[in-house]
C-alpha cells in the first residue's frame, strides 16, 4: 500500500491509497481520482510531511504502563502505516516527559500555550485528565528498532 499526498489545481489537499504506483498512475491517467472539495481530474504529488523529516533517528516515545502490541506482525503494511504514524507524531510533538499531565492540564486551562505534547502519565493520571474533559489519546509504541 503506497499512502500519497495531493493536491488539486485550486491546491485543495487530499490523500490517496493506492496499491502500487502504477496503480495510482493508472487512476490518475483514467480521471478515477478527484479532488473531493472542487471534483477536479487535474492532481498532482505534493511532498509527504512524514517524507520531508529526513533520516534523523527519532527519540523514543515513553512506554504507558498498560501498553501492549503484539496483534500485528512486524512486516506487514499495517504495522507499516502504524510506523509511519508514529514516526510522524514523535517529529511533531515536543517531549514534556513525565510532566505530561502536569502541561496538558496547563494548556487546557490557558496558562500554557497550545501545542503538541506527548510524555508519560500513570493509569490515574491519564483517567483524571479525561475526566476534566482534556482531550488526549494513548498508543502503544512499538520497539525503537521496528520503527525504522
Amino acid at each position: 500500500m503506497i499512502i500519497y499526498d495531493l493536491c488539486c489545481e485550486n491546491d485543495h489537499k487530499l490523500e490517496g491509497w493506492f496499491a502500487s504506483a502504477q496503480d495510482f498512475e493508472s487512476q490518475l491517467a483514467s480521471g478515477m481520482i478527484r479532488c473531493p472539495q472542487c471534483d477536479s481530474i487535474d492532481l498532482r504529488r505534493v511532498p509527504s510531511a512524514v517524507a520531508i523529516g529526513g533520516h534523523a533517528e527519532p527519540a523514543p516515545l515513553p512506554r504507558s504502563g498498560t501498553a501492549t502490541f503484539s496483534a500485528i506482525p512486524n512486516g506487514s503494511q499495517a504495522m507499516a502505516l502504524y510506523r509511519q504514524l508514529v514516526n510522524a507524531m514523535m517529529a511533531a510533538t515536543e517531549d514534556v516527559g513525565t510532566d505530561f499531565a502536569e502541561e496538558a492540564r496547563r494548556m487546557h486551562y490557558d496558562e500554557a500555550p497550545e501545542r503538541a505534547i506527548r510524555g508519560q502519565t500513570t493509569d490515574e493520571e491519564y483517567e483524571a485528565l479525561k475526566d476534566e474533559g482534556i482531550e488526549l489519546i494513548r498508543l502503544p509504541v512499538p520497539r525503537k528498532e521496528d520503527l525504522s
